[in-house]
């Protein structure tokens, strides 16, 4: 029996709701929030002030909030086991990120790649948040003294950055925030492109075949599998300069649990198009009971409502205490 005064380690983890969830997104990271949730004290939020450095059409978002909150549901993501709330509805988030802007330095944020690859991309609309966006989601992990963080190599510098920020604070004032560890998974795949293998799954891809997403439909799903890019060698295997391959083969076994061995053992003798149809029927049936949750949750909006209101109460309460603290550090006068 475990021991009862081990206490089980914090985990907090952000998705943003920008549209549709990728299978890139499931399978990399959406997986495994759900077996998280057994071992770990998760905190999961969709990190809709996050999404506001692009300018979005309002009725979409407020859309895209309520299916991305849904598919996060039908994902298997339990807010009996792990508050699950909506980021705006919890004010502290957005308290502390003011307070850590006057930690951070101009300097590290300008560091930071992904500030400079989206201003590249909308340089019409350059502003402050998404240059202090990073500081945000220091905010959003430290106010809830997360143990460790579940993050792609696209976070990692941001993580690095919460990490410095806190460091720097408890320096100056004494301990007041946890310092967290990046969380890499065991499983879960980096799904690439079908398209262009060397490029990671994104639904801002211009190219609608070289992504999947959670709610595509099964012939939709089979097509996209059948286009898939793959090399001349028609051999299903494993290797070097077979980047297409290597990407289907890594789906098939994160849905599978087969090892590459006994998938190259299946597919001895038979071509690519035995192989695409095999991967697309996985996920098809991978993603079916995932899509009918969906439909069930989205249409029960009063279900949905108590979920994230509940979670959202036990978030400020929880995270507030860390705002006081900080505050109360500074020098600000409580209420």
């Amino acid at each position: 029996m475990e021991n009862q005064t081990e206490k089980k380690k914090i985990v907090f983890s952000a998705i943003q709701p920008s549209g549709t969830i990728t299978l890139g997104n499931y399978l990399g990271a959406l997986k495994n929030w759900v077996k998280m949730q057994d071992e770990f004290n998760c905190i999961f939020a969709l990190a809709d002030l996050h999404t506001i450095t692009v300018r979005q059409e309002p009725a979409a978002f407020r859309k895209n909030i309520c299916e991305a909150y849904a598919s996060l549901l039908a994902c298997g993501i339990d807010p009996e086991k792990s508050p699950f709330f909506i980021q705006s509805h919890v004010t502290t988030h957005a308290q502390l990120a003011w307070v850590l802007n006057c930690y951070t330095q101009f300097g590290e944020l300008s560091r930071m790649t992904q500030f400079k690859d989206k201003s590249a991309k909308h340089a019409d609309n350059v502003n402050a948040g998404l240059f202090t966006y990073p500081t945000l989601m220091a905010a959003d992990i430290l106010l809830y003294q997360a143990d460790m963080v579940p993050v792609g190599a696209d976070q990692k510098q941001h993580l690095e950055l919460a990490r410095n920020i806190a460091e720097r604070f408890n320096g100056i004032y004494s301990p007041t925030f946890k310092v967290p560890d990046p969380y890499i998974a065991k499983s879960g795949a980096r799904v690439m492109s079908l398209q262009d293998p060397l490029k990671k799954m994104s639904k801002s891809d211009e190219n609608a075949n070289s992504f999947v997403t959670l709610l595509d439909k099964p012939d939709g799903i089979m097509k996209k599998f059948k286009r898939a890019v793959t090399d001349s060698e028609a051999r299903v295997a494993y290797g070097e300069g077979k980047d297409g391959i290597n990407n289907l083969m890594s789906i098939y076994a994160t849905i599978t649990g087969k090892t590459y061995e006994q998938i190259e053992q299946e597919f001895d003798g038979k071509g690519y198009g035995d192989f695409k149809t095999a991967v697309g029927e996985a996920v098809v049936e991978e993603l079916r009971p995932v899509q009918e949750r969906f439909e069930r949750y989205v249409a029960d909006k009063a279900y949905m409502q108590e979920c994230y209101k509940k979670s959202a109460d036990f978030a400020q309460k929880l995270s507030q205490r860390t705002l006081d603290k900080a505050m109360k550090k500074i020098g600000f006068v409580l209420r």
